[in-house]
């Protein structure tokens, strides 16, 4: 159960990073980035693929502002309260009734 509990901590924190990296890429679409710096090369290659995918199924841009990466975070803050939480919720009380 702990080592259950653990592996959804390290879920929670990565989807925190990822989090923070779809701030930065959506930070760094107000100006003009340059397209061969490697640190904007890794920001559009590590969002770019889940942006397409959400802009695929909705449809984001609304007069020039693209809310995919609003969508994504959403989506992620979602996933770490309800779905992560209510799960660890679940396994900690199934440890402690055990106990």
């Amino acid at each position: 159960m702990i080592f259950m509990v653990k592996i959804l901590q390290f879920i929670s924190w990565i989807l925190g990073a990822y989090m923070w990296i779809i701030i930065a890429a959506a930070v760094i679409t107000w100006v003009r980035p340059d397209p061969n710096n490697p640190i904007v090369r890794f920001l559009f290659a590590v969002t770019e693929p889940v942006f397409w995918r959400i802009r695929r199924i909705i449809p984001t841009s609304f007069g020039g502002f693209d809310v995919a990466p609003v969508i994504l975070i959403l989506a992620i803050i979602f996933i770490q309260n309800v779905v992560i939480s209510g799960l660890m919720g679940v396994l900690i009380g199934n440890a402690m009734a055990v106990r």
